[in-house]
């Protein structure tokens, strides 16, 4: 019997396309005919070793780029489908990752890449596509060498850097130039925050009844400021003497426009704050909505356009699809024709805000074809969009002054009249104070006066969003960058994710004080952005690449080799005390930690055993009559402890004097504020000494 011949692929008549996913592939390949094959080079094909440096220094920062391990097969089958094709065109993603995965496969295939071989499409529909073809262009060295540098930057810092945190600190610890600056940003809000010192204030509201509130706001023409309860006191006998008369009434009407669409960094944010997402999290949703989604009925398609942009521009077509569908939909007086502006002027052709592809594919109407976390993120990013394209929303507002002797207070209200975009996109309103209608000279009768204690409320901690937010405004990273930092930081433990909010830990803190100690710059935030900004300037042609990474590298250099110097000096010199571990039997060494000084075992890493150095405070425990001694929480705040712990659990936040309250008889204690207040350590008591 005549075995059958095997089937061979001819592409001597076909274009090949290459693009990044193998699930954009088989989308894009549903929209072109017989004459076109489309494959996938599943990310970079080429990269820097893994191993070694991968950058000569000594040849002018030489980039040493090898074919990726354990791609070899996806290589030869890119290889074996170009050398038959008509025709390639390379459709990797449109940004710097996407410019330099283009360089590479041409690199790779022998294509010039001065030729027209390169094609670029914001989002993933068969118009789209079929217009990017008609427009082949070269590969954009600017853009290539932009990626080129960062990488290069990035192996220089990461790969020589590294080695010295395994000798000071621990093995396997990592530092990057960009998430090194975002862990100082972190530990520093932390410090902020440890070292916050509360300050008592207090405000006076006066109640004029029926919901009409009016709050205290000055004081002899200057803003009112209450610091304490007998000044609060004295304030309200004042008040209760006079008579409250309207001042002034102003009436208007405001009108707050739309929010712009998402770029990728308010995506993140309003994904982190209103669906409860992490930013790696939205970024795979969104790759995801962006490649192409089944919809029944429809077939596959890509609901929204290309996701990594720091661009808020939207494209004319789009703007006219979606005033058209608003006009149909809510009524022309709900089309809008606000304009938004990028922050970085420059960078504003290189994409479009994330919008649907096809602002019709409404989300409720496709929900069944949608998981749910696709169904939420779609419609956050549909009901931004559509809401951009709205009128404003529009407020009657009035402002009321009221006059007591000295005193003025002040009441502010708005009613909206048109929800406007507010329609699509609703925000939190402030509860309304119902101001009634009232005139200039009018005496208000007051129900009450409300006084309220406070206290000035440390900085919060970052979460997901409100970090992004900072990297953004700092000029920290890229768009494309935000959830992979924050992942590495908690990943190397650095951070720690608690209750949505972000905290370093004790490593993080000691990671970032040696590369504060010896690279001032990798954890600088100015310097940071300034790289960032050099980096868009190779992208737009300002600048050749190599001269930035000299620039950078002149001042590097003698840090890093003043570092390794310092740490073989420092593993030499022990400082050794009087104290011997009651583990192993050697002596225990004199160690600085974030916290302060501590005692280490001079056997680790075979015995890791650690001691606080005992800091005595002088005062006889009241209960005990042991040693009250500073102590350290687990987030570093001091407080004061009997040194009979656990027996005796006697505690204080503030230092004890010594001395007895002559009211109840409890400990004395010293406040941390600036006045060094004396004062009960029994709240209940409340006794104090000025």
């Amino acid at each position: 019997m005549a075995q059958a011949k095997k089937k061979t692929t001819d592409n001597s008549n076909k274009t090949l396309l290459i693009v990044e996913s193998p699930s954009k592939a088989k989308v894009i390949g549903g929209y072109l005919g017989r004459n076109y094959k489309v494959i996938a080079s599943v990310g970079h094909v080429k990269d820097l070793p893994k191993s070694r440096l991968g950058v000569d220094v000594e040849d002018d920062f030489r980039p040493d780029y090898i074919k990726i391990r354990g791609k070899a097969e996806t290589i030869k089958s890119i290889i074996k489908e170009a050398a038959t094709a008509k025709k390639v065109l390379l459709a990797t993603d449109p940004d710097r990752e996407g410019e330099a995965i283009s360089w590479h496969l041409a690199d790779l295939l022998g294509i010039n890449p001065e030729t027209e071989c390169r094609i670029t499409f914001n989002e993933i529909n068969k118009n789209a596509v079929l217009e990017a073809i008609k427009q082949p262009r070269a590969i954009d060295e600017s853009l290539f060498d932009a990626q080129q540098a960062r990488r290069v930057l990035d192996r220089l810092v990461g790969y020589q850097i590294s080695p010295l945190l395994w000798k000071k600190v621990a093995k396997n610890l990592s530092a990057g130039r960009v998430q090194s600056a975002a862990l100082k940003m972190i530990c520093d809000r932390e410090k902020e925050i440890m070292n916050f010192v509360p300050e008592e204030y207090w405000t006076i509201t006066a109640d004029f009844g029926n919901e009409f509130l009016a709050e205290l706001s000055k004081i002899s023409g200057k803003k009112a400021a209450i610091g304490n309860a007998d000044e609060a006191y004295r304030i309200e006998v004042e008040l209760g003497e006079g008579s409250y008369t309207v001042k002034e009434v102003k009436e208007g009407h405001k009108k707050i426009k739309p929010f712009a669409p998402f770029t990728t960094s308010s995506m993140q944010q309003d994904a982190s704050v209103k669906l409860g997402f992490a930013t790696s999290k939205t970024m795979s949703v969104a790759q995801n909505l962006y490649e192409g989604i089944n919809i029944k009925g429809i077939g596959t398609r890509g609901l929204i356009t290309y996701l990594r942009t720091d661009s808020v521009r939207v494209s004319d077509q789009a703007k006219a699809s979606a005033r058209a569908f608003i006009g149909e939909k809510f009524g022309k007086n709900y089309v809008g024709n606000s304009v938004f502006s990028n922050k970085n002027k420059a960078m504003q052709d290189a994409h479009e805000a994330i919008r649907p592809a096809d602002v019709t594919l409404d989300p409720d109407t496709i929900k069944d074809s949608l998981t749910a976390d696709q169904y939420k993120l779609y419609k956050l990013i549909w009901d931004r969009f559509v809401a951009s394209q709205m009128a404003p929303a529009e407020y009657d507002t009035v402002a009321v002054l009221i006059e007591n002797g000295k005193y003025e207070f002040k009441s502010t209200g708005s009613r909206m009249t048109f929800d406007g975009w507010r329609k699509v996109y609703p925000v939190k309103e402030e509860k309304e104070n119902k101001i009634p209608l009232i005139k200039e000279g009018d005496e208000l009768e007051l129900e009450k006066l409300i006084k309220e204690q406070k206290f000035t409320q440390p900085p919060s901690r970052f979460t997901e969003a409100s970090l992004v937010k900072e990297m953004e405004e700092k000029n920290i990273g890229r768009p494309s960058t935000y959830a992979s930092i924050i992942s590495v930081l908690i990943t190397r433990k650095y951070v720690k994710r608690e209750k949505k909010v972000l905290v370093p830990t004790k490593l993080g803190f000691d990671v970032t004080g040696i590369l504060q100690d010896y690279f001032e710059e990798i954890v600088d935030v100015e310097f940071t952005g300034k790289m960032e900004d050099n980096l868009d300037n190779i992208e737009l042609g300002k600048i050749y690449w190599k001269e930035v990474i000299r620039d950078f590298y002149k001042n590097f250099k003698p840090e890093l080799e003043r570092a390794d110097a310092e740490v073989q000096r420092i593993e030499k010199e022990v400082i050794l005390s009087d104290e011997v571990c009651e583990l192993c039997g050697r002596p225990m060494a004199v160690k600085e930690g974030h916290f302060g000084t501590f005692l280490a075992c001079t056997g680790y890493p075979e015995c890791k055993n650690t001691k606080a150095i005992v800091k005595s405070t002088g005062v006889k425990c009241p209960s005990c009559g042991k040693d009250i001694i500073e102590r350290r929480s687990r987030k570093g705040k001091i407080f004061y402890g009997c040194s009979g712990y656990p027996d005796c659990t006697v505690s204080y936040w503030d230092k004890p004097t010594g001395e007895f309250c002559p009211k109840c008889g409890a400990m004395m204690v010293q406040s941390k504020g600036k006045t060094k207040l004396k004062k009960c350590s029994d709240k209940e008591c409340g006794y104090k000494e000025k």
